[in-house]
């Protein structure tokens, strides 16, 4: 897919300046309004470049808010929901125990000695970017008997804030990765530069997906590289038109959050970003 060249697609411009604007989802049916809305802005960019929107997940980030916040998502639908802070997603899977189909995805850094929270409770981690994650996150899903569906996280914005392989480490940490036997690749993952230049964010988006199909080539075996990890609440039709499989929306289904990014979403310097 190419829609850069595109005139249907060089329109679409992030929704950024709605950043910590997005209305508050207090009962069961805003979150059905909002989840709708979603869908629907999916369905728009897929109808754009001739794509299915059945192709596209949906991942509704429920970081900074609270457990009755939760139970509202849940009760409208939701069944598989990311948190940025393994400590925080734990907690929250603790208390959500009677909720039995609901899932937790982890989509923020992770320190080694945080493996054991994850390998405990998560059934995704889209933020793997070092062997020695992998090696902690291994050796503690072992222990559980489990397994676990991981995304290699990328920087493609070169900024030095950001968490993620450079572009050129991907393919070495991918052959290395067949070790790890918990460990079941999915995909890739990034975050895009925050910016309201929509063609600067767009190229974060193109780099990941040319990575990807360069790397599927001769991905070593049992490495799917069929997802991808891009988009956020401002900026997810972009991703949409340039491949995106799954989009990680948080305050456009919740609402915006009571603290700055930073606070929730570590990074390098402390800087955050938004979902």
């Amino acid at each position: 897919m190419n829609a850069d060249s595109s005139p249907s697609t060089s329109q679409t411009q992030p929704l950024h300046d709605l950043h910590n604007r997005w209305p508050e989802a207090e009962s069961v049916e805003d979150f059905r309004h909002n989840l709708a809305a979603v869908h629907a802005r999916i369905a728009a960019a897929c109808g754009r470049v001739g794509r299915d929107p059945a192709e596209v997940r949906l991942l509704p980030v429920s970081k900074t808010k609270p457990e009755a916040s939760i139970r509202l998502a849940h009760a409208a639908g939701c069944r598989l929901l990311g948190e940025n802070k393994p400590q925080e997603a734990y907690r929250k899977w603790e208390t959500t125990q009677d909720l039995h189909d609901l899932q937790w995805s982890v989509i923020g850094h992770l320190q080694t000695n945080k493996a054991k929270l994850v390998a405990r409770f998560a059934s995704e981690f889209q933020a793997l970017d070092s062997l020695r994650v992998a090696e902690a996150l291994e050796r503690r899903l072992q222990a559980e008997g489990r397994a676990l569906d991981v995304f290699v996280q990328v920087n493609t914005s070169g900024e030095a804030s950001k968490y993620g392989l450079h572009p050129d480490d991907v393919p070495a940490f991918l052959r290395a990765l067949p070790g790890f036997s918990a460990l079941r690749v999915r995909g890739l993952m990034t975050l895009a530069l925050f910016s309201a230049e929509a063609e600067r964010v767009r190229q974060c988006f193109v780099l990941l997906r040319k990575l990807r199909d360069q790397l599927r080539q001769d991905a070593p075996a049992g490495i799917a590289l069929d997802a991808l990890s891009m988009g956020m609440s401002g900026d997810f039709e972009i991703a949409i038109e340039e491949g995106a499989t799954v989009v990680r929306v948080g305050q456009a289904i919740f609402g915006a959050r009571a603290l700055p990014d930073s606070h929730y979403w570590p990074t390098v310097e402390g800087e955050g970003a938004d979902s």
